[in-house]
């Protein structure tokens, strides 16, 4: 297994027609957040405010919560289609069966 850089998973594309990722220009977002820095960027803002045991990185969150949005996403729970493809976006943090109603 390669080593992880960043909070997203690299992906490699192959046109052999096997494991087709169907939100494919999700793929480019995550690579231009990738590109730019700014995954370790925005993770280093609230760094100083991210409590010693906290699982998920509040950075991460946020760019998950932006790609929903970017994707389609109209609310929270709209997530869930980041955490269907984890090769793409790797563990997603918020868990919508956890989400107040809407």
């Amino acid at each position: 297994m390669r080593k992880r850089i960043g909070f997203y998973p690299r992906v490699r594309i192959e046109g052999d027609g096997r494991a087709v990722v169907s939100q494919a220009g999700s793929v480019l977002l995550v690579e231009t957040v990738r590109k730019a820095g700014l995954d370790t960027a925005i993770s280093a803002v609230p760094a100083p405010w991210r409590k010693a045991r906290a699982v998920h990185d509040p950075g991460k969150i946020l760019l998950d919560v932006a790609l929903a949005v970017a994707l389609g996403g109209d609310c929270l729970a709209d997530v869930g289609m980041l955490r269907a493809e984890p090769a793409v976006f790797g563990p997603v943090a918020l868990r919508p069966d956890r989400l107040p109603p809407h």
